[in-house]
């Protein structure tokens, strides 16, 4: 056997061992990736009173994204809307738990109440709950206990707010209507906000009980021909179902209105003010990220609103004649023209 033929055998065994080793590698890859392939996706149940809010499934998604979840390939979200019937709500959510979801995520009181009464093994996570102590969602904030947790808005203790930067954007009105649906225990708690700051402001109150949209426009009628010169709508399902309605109501009575969301000013409504809605929805991935990690909701601490908008619309304050101090301009965060 020559030199050259000597030399060769080495490089040949190792040529024929790296192919060897490749071969393993390959088909461990193939295991691996077969295994993946194969784990069932996650299913989202996703529950709301109202009608879809692209904007909020938006922010969902791309908060999931945050936590390496792709709809359609590792999760699937699984929507159920009751388009402001809520007495639907119930059912929704019994499909649900049905289609065995591995966790729910909801809006506000309502949905929540909903989903808890429908399952208490499946984790609920609540994304606008005003009360969520109060109204018997959680335990405490710190400690939620049970099946359920995720983020309040505060909308109890909005209404009083609300009501002050009307009445800073229209100071000549002195009786304003307030849009209030009893059914809703958060909307008590705003409603006593409301008439608190009514009181130091020197406003009168003409309070509208709504119980559903077939109601919205007698209202409305009521509010003229008790003299309101504002309305203030605090935060429900009833009214949050078709904001493009709501927002028109107001201006053929020509009504300045205050709306508990920015898509309400973005349908023509004067004045928004509230916490920022598709953030909470952003935000609530993580809860859904923890969850399908292993951690229980009830040892997840709900989550108080972090930002907060005021949005106000300049064309519909022009139609209406109405020029914004500055005391509203500096603390507009949204402004549609």
């Amino acid at each position: 056997m020559s030199g050259i033929e000597k030399g060769m055998r080495p490089r040949r065994e190792l040529i024929r061992l790296l192919a060897i080793g490749l071969g393993f590698g390959t088909l461990a890859v193939s295991v691996l990736c077969g295994a993946q392939q194969s784990k069932k996706p996650y299913r989202v149940g996703f529950l709301r009173g109202t009608s879809p809010r692209p904007r909020e499934l938006v922010e969902f998604r791309q908060g999931l994204r945050e936590f390496g979840y792709v709809e359609g390939e590792n999760i699937v979200i699984e929507q159920r809307y009751a388009h402001g019937a809520l007495d639907r709500l119930s059912s929704l959510a019994a499909e649900l738990v049905r289609l065995k979801v591995d966790v729910i995520v909801v809006g506000g009181t309502h949905d929540a109440k909903a989903a808890k009464a429908a399952t208490t093994a499946i984790p609920v996570v609540f994304t606008l709950a005003g009360d969520p102590v109060g109204s018997g969602l959680v335990v405490s904030l710190a400690r939620p206990g049970g099946n359920v947790t995720g983020l309040s808005n505060m909308q109890g203790e909005l209404g009083g707010k609300q009501l002050q930067l009307l009445k800073e954007a229209v100071p000549r009105v002195s009786r304003m209507a307030v849009l209030y649906n009893p059914a809703n225990p958060t909307n008590v708690v705003n409603l006593a906000s409301a008439r608190a700051a009514a009181r130091s402001l020197s406003v009168q109150l003409q309070v509208m009980e709504v119980r559903g949209p077939n109601e919205l426009t007698s209202a409305f009628s009521a509010m003229v021909r008790g003299s309101a010169g504002a309305v203030l709508t605090l935060a429900d399902p009833v009214f949050g179902t078709d904001p493009p309605r709501l927002a028109r109501l107001a201006a053929e009575n020509r009504l300045p209105a205050m709306f508990f969301e920015k898509v309400f000013v973005d349908a023509g409504g004067l004045m928004s003010f509230g916490p920022n809605i598709p953030d909470q929805f952003r935000r609530a991935a993580a809860y859904v990220d923890k969850i399908l990690k292993g951690t229980k909701p009830a040892d997840i601490p709900v989550e108080q609103p972090t930002r907060f908008s005021l949005a106000i619309n300049m064309e519909t304050a022009k139609t209406l004649g109405i020029a914004f101090p500055t005391s509203i301009l500096i603390q507009a965060t949204e402004v549609v023209q």
